[in-house]
């Protein structure tokens, strides 16, 4: 399983499926990351946590734990 946490800034990828239960994953889909979205990781902070990310047309910053839970596919061929 490719995860959010695997790719690094510029990366375009396409949301596979949002992992977690209850609370968690619900909060995660309110944000507006469900399956077939398209995101682009902008930046990442100095220490990888949280990491910003391009979604719906607007930016988003996301801690490690909740990347974990957000399974990916890569869109684009850059590193």
């Amino acid at each position: 399983m490719t995860t959010l946490n695997d790719f690094r800034p510029g990366a375009t990828l396409r949301v596979v499926k949002v992992h977690g239960e209850g609370a968690l994953r619900r909060r995660i889909m309110d944000f507006g990351i469900t399956k077939g979205v398209t995101l682009y990781i902008r930046k990442m902070a100095p220490l990888g946590d949280p990491m910003e990310i391009l979604v719906r047309g607007y930016e988003l910053s996301l801690r490690k734990e909740d990347g974990k839970m957000i399974e990916v596919e890569r869109v684009n061929s850059k590193p």
